[in-house]
């Protein structure tokens, strides 16, 4: 009996990974091989940088914060800690928001921290 080689699988399995390298510079696109090789890549890449974000986004909000708490009269940390003691719960995100969208709420908020 002959061998089967299930090409209908085996041309989908090489059409769905040359999709996923569509759009990538010579070779990377269409040789399969190659194509393999920098969609692994692509993925080690794609996971490590959705943790790596988390991390950006958070020193933005840190960078937003202290200019803005530099702006009336203090620092991050001293701000932080302020708003630890009083027991004033807004996330870093929030903050960082208000602080570029609402001065004067954020001056507020240093306000009370502070006070």
């Amino acid at each position: 009996m002959p061998r089967s080689k299930n090409a209908v699988a085996s041309r989908a399995r090489r059409k769905r990974l040359l999709k996923k390298t569509k759009g990538y510079w010579g070779t990377r696109s269409n040789v399969l091989t190659v194509a393999k090789h920098v969609s692994d890549k692509a993925g080690q890449y794609a996971y490590r940088d959705r943790r790596v974000k988390k991390r950006a986004f958070r020193a933005l909000w840190i960078m937003r914060i202290n200019a803005a708490a530099r702006e009336n009269g203090t620092t991050y940390s001293k701000l932080m800690a302020a708003m630890a003691k009083k027991e004033i719960a807004i996330n870093r995100k929030a903050l960082a928001e208000i602080a570029v969208s609402d001065p004067v709420a954020f001056a507020e908020v240093v306000k009370v921290a502070m006070n």
